[in-house]
């Protein structure tokens, strides 16, 4: 993969160590898997990453760091990549979450309509739209598992495929730019 694209933009394994804030968290941020780049580590960033991505509430940085480094992969790719989740697209993936849940379950789950906004009492619309989520509790359990790890699993494959693709390819263009030097001297 084009490293050195990756390589300007992520910290060294040094700048890491020799940081003040992180040095305060000892060997925990201080091992050179966090931090390197290869096939294995990259992948399972991005795997770790989609995985946390559906952590509800403002937890998937944290949980994505905390899983990253005691399976020591690359620490900074598993927290950008829990950035697929944002206010526009967390909507539709708990929706499919809870549609993967209820066939899981065996399509059993039947959810009220969502209560429409009351304006001039905004603390009970509140209360009336968490009972309506709470509603939803098991399909959309059950769903945000399996949609969490079937984006991991993806996003892991996907990442060793287009490592390998690349790799094959930068040999295969190496092999022709030797073939045409020797052609040349010949």
């Amino acid at each position: 993969m084009p490293r050195h694209l990756f390589r300007k933009y992520l910290p060294s394994h040094e700048s890491v160590r020799s940081n003040r804030y992180f040095a305060r968290f000892g060997a925990f941020l201080q091992h050179p898997k966090l931090w390197c780049l290869n096939r294995r580590s990259v992948a399972g960033g991005v795997a770790v990453g989609l995985f946390s991505g559906l952590v509800p509430g403002p937890l998937q940085m944290l949980t994505s760091a905390l899983l990253a480094i005691p399976l020591k992969v690359n620490l900074p790719i598993a927290l950008v990549c829990t950035l697929y989740t944002n206010p526009f697209t967390i909507g539709p993936l708990y929706f499919l979450a809870y549609e993967i849940g209820k066939l899981a379950a065996g399509g059993h789950a039947q959810v009220e309509p969502a209560p429409s906004m009351n304006w001039s009492d905004p603390g009970l619309w509140f209360d009336e739209f968490l009972r309506w989520m709470l509603s939803m509790g098991e399909p959309l359990a059950i769903g945000l598992v399996i949609l969490a790890v079937g984006l991991a699993l993806f996003g892991y494959l996907a990442v060793q495929l287009a490592w390998q693709l690349h790799v094959r390819w930068a040999w295969r263009q190496r092999k022709l730019r030797r073939a045409g030097r020797t052609r040349r001297f010949s």
